[in-house]
């Protein structure tokens, strides 16, 4: 009898990449993907570190679950399992406090969860005891396995399976930077990069399997470094990987996060004025514009040096729209500082950004240091993003009257209309072209902006560049 699995996600597209990569491990024992827990003989929620009271987010989620797994008693048991940073880091504690929780497996130990799952089922069947459950026993009756395996994950996952024309490709996994704030290190490990063989296969299974784009995925995704293929000697760097995954017909846009400024080397900047596909827009954090906070977060730049990548990376590729992280707040933090993040904000000008208010993250050094009061941060964070708002909204209103090529990515929200992405990430709704039987998903299609909103923007065909092949991307808008 087939089974119904409900997964969760929080957090960020490497989140979003693992859910996907269980869900397809799991299809062939006969799981099958629900929308809503209740349904679900499975559950997992794959938790995020980053944001602030993460660990209290699961555990609210976990209280609306425990009442559906109680309905089951007697039954067929739904099995509970907590994945992800939040369990790498609060394993433990997780088991302690929800006990009715199955497995806890951490970002590194998915490929194990089948046999976590029947181990679980025969626990909770009475059929076999704590002695023999495998991974570390605690209070409970969970499942914990949290530990660093040494053969990375990738290698027992099976293909993935693709339900769009855009995919997320997981390149690079862990971090070595150990920014101050930050958990991830602890979390996800040291750095791996995968070989550049594996990648690729993936990406041309990807591709015959309807893909049109893939968006490369890492905590420091240029900070690639793969075994090269076998036709090659020695690695391939991100620039490297790109330009070989540009060479797969049919694969027509290409993008990758999230980026590290220390690793935005001069290849890889040349690559974005040299490759088509590499598309012309670039998640690259900051953090901050002041360098004695840079420097007290132990991010290893400047922001003179960020302002010079960005100069560089506009000169190799004029289409080139950004977009950052920003922390307000953080332990120190004066209005000095905060005066040099607005400055540098002015003077890159950024098509989107995300904004946080400094939260500590236990274990983390940044966690010990004497905190800023909540108003001050609350006020700093809503200067920030008015004036990031503002940015946002000149970038989409500058591309109305332009023609600008969009790759379909499904239906749009009215009848007769598609919707997709522009070379520099915008969204766009429009209408689709009369006649044109052959315009859906995965097309790239000439659109001209009629109109622009704050996160997206509206248009109407163009009817000569309707199918029109990639090619070098017109100049940026703002």
């Amino acid at each position: 009898m087939r089974k119904k699995l409900f997964i969760k996600t929080f957090g960020c597209q490497m989140n979003v990449y693992d859910s996907a990569r269980m869900a397809d491990m799991l299809a062939p024992l006969g799981y099958d993907a629900v929308q809503s827990p209740d349904l679900a003989d499975l559950v997992v929620l794959n938790t995020c570190h980053i944001r602030e009271k993460a660990e209290e987010r699961v555990f609210s989620e976990l209280g609306t679950i425990r009442p559906l797994k109680a309905a089951r008693a007697g039954k067929d048991p739904m099995v509970i399992a907590v994945a992800g940073c939040v369990a790498q880091a609060e394993g433990d504690l997780i088991i302690e406090r929800a006990p009715f929780v199955d497995i806890v497996v951490g970002p590194q130990s998915y490929h194990r969860l089948p046999e976590l799952i029947a181990r679980a089922r025969r626990i909770a069947a009475g059929a076999e005891g704590a002695a023999n459950c495998g991974g570390r026993r605690q209070p409970g009756l969970g499942v914990l396995d949290v530990e660093f395996p040494p053969v990375p994950k990738f290698d027992s996952l099976p293909p993935p399976r693709a339900t769009g024309v855009s995919a997320f490709l997981t390149v690079q996994e862990g971090c070595d930077k150990f920014c101050s704030f930050c958990v991830v290190p602890y979390t996800r490990g040291a750095e791996y990069s995968r070989p550049a063989r594996d990648i690729v296969a993936e990406a041309r299974h990807l591709v015959a399997s309807g893909v049109r784009e893939v968006t490369l995925l890492g905590q420091n995704v240029n900070a690639y470094h793969g075994e090269a293929p076998e036709s090659a000697e020695g690695s391939w760097g991100l620039a490297r990987l790109a330009r070989g995954l540009a060479e797969i017909d049919g694969l027509r846009r290409i993008r990758y996060t999230t980026s590290h400024p220390g690793d935005m080397g001069a290849d890889l900047i040349a690559a974005h004025g040299d490759v088509a596909q590499l598309m012309p827009f670039l998640h690259l954090p900051v953090q901050s514009g002041s360098d004695r906070v840079l420097a007290a977060m132990n991010r290893r730049h400047s922001a003179a040096g960020y302002l010079r990548i960005v100069e560089d990376l506009r000169r190799a590729q004029p289409a080139m729209a950004l977009s950052s992280d920003f922390i307000v707040g953080y332990p120190g933090e004066t209005d000095a500082d905060f005066e040099a993040t607005l400055q540098l904000v002015r003077t890159v000008g950024f098509a989107q950004s995300f904004t946080f208010k400094y939260s500590p993250r236990p274990g983390t050094p940044a966690a010990a240091a004497a905190q800023l009061p909540e108003t001050v941060k609350d006020e700093r964070l809503q200067e920030l993003q008015a004036l990031l708002r503002e940015q946002q909204a000149a970038f989409n209103a500058a591309a109305v009257g332009k023609v600008v090529e969009v790759l379909v990515e499904k239906a749009g929200r009215k009848p007769g209309q598609l919707s997709g992405r522009t070379p520099q990430f915008q969204p766009v709704h429009f209408s689709a072209p009369p006649g044109r039987s052959d315009v859906g998903a995965g097309s790239i299609v000439g659109v001209r902006i009629d109109g622009a909103a704050l996160n997206s923007l509206d248009g109407s065909p163009a009817e000569s560049d309707v199918g029109a092949t990639t090619r070098q991307p017109e100049r940026a808008n703002a």
